[in-house]
């Protein structure tokens, strides 16, 4: 946890730094001795209770597959050692993330999946707050996604895990991968709701390939797929990637083509 020298402060700052220090994490820190404990008590259960919360509102898979002793040890943990870099409530979850995956040490009741299932629940949030814009005026709806160059939407997200994180849940924990991976593509449509597709690795492949290249036609990133595939017949890999290309378009995750 990040420390502060507030001796040369003055009495009020230092104050303010001590009950700070003390909600944070009250085992370590005594309570300032200004303030009843009573009260202080108080503003502890308070703070900590509504940032647990909201964590476990973002995470709630997670929160009922962790035994409640690991999960508020894990939260404590966060909460007292954590040096948040925004005020931002909405922001709480990402920098639990940003804790588990760069500053927690692993604990042996850890699921190995802890961390992918994490940014999987994450991912949801952030989608729903994004604020990425759709420029119109650059995409034809209507456009050829063979001869055109494809767009996907900025609020879609094709993600790759290690673990089927989609369908753990409290009767379902896979603790071994086998060396298998889970494609998914999560996304945010015109009405704001949000969906998730469980997509193969040639269509992950496909969607990867068109962020990569923006600047190449659907038929040319197809053929690629079909050369990498070694396939005899790149007319059917074009063909079966046109339907692909056509229902990810329905579905809001392919906008159409640039101009």
């Amino acid at each position: 946890m990040t420390t502060y020298n507030t001796a040369d402060r003055p009495n009020f700052v230092q104050l303010q730094y001590a009950f700070t220090a003390h909600i944070r994490n009250p085992e370590k820190n005594p309570c300032p001795e200004a303030i009843e404990k009573r009260r202080m008590k108080i503003y502890c259960e308070l703070l900590y209770n509504n940032v647990e919360d909201f964590i476990a509102s973002t995470y709630p898979v997670l929160r009922q597959i962790i035994p409640d002793d690991h999960w508020h040890n894990m939260i404590r943990d966060y909460f007292a050692n954590h040096l948040s870099h925004t005020p931002l409530f909405t922001e709480i979850p990402r920098e639990f993330l940003k804790f588990l995956e760069h500053e927690r040490q692993p604990h042996t009741n850890d699921p190995p999946f802890l961390l992918e299932l994490a940014h999987y629940e994450w991912v949801e949030l952030a989608l729903s707050i994004a604020d990425d814009k759709i420029d119109e005026l650059l995409i034809n709806i209507h456009g050829d996604l063979l001869a055109g160059m494809p767009v996907i939407s900025p609020l879609a997200w094709i993600l790759d895990y290690h673990f089927p994180v989609h369908k753990i849940g409290p009767t379902f924990q896979s603790t071994d991968t086998n060396g298998s991976h889970t494609h998914l593509v999560v996304y945010r449509d015109s009405k704001f709701d949000i969906h998730f597709i469980e997509i193969n690795s040639v269509t992950a492949q496909l969607l990867h390939n068109i962020t990569a290249n923006p600047d190449k036609t659907g038929r040319v990133i197809l053929q690629q797929i079909a050369s990498e595939l070694k396939h005899p017949n790149p007319d059917i890999v074009i063909q079966g990637g046109l339907e692909i290309l056509n229902d990810l378009q329905k579905r809001e995750v392919i906008l159409g083509t640039y101009y």
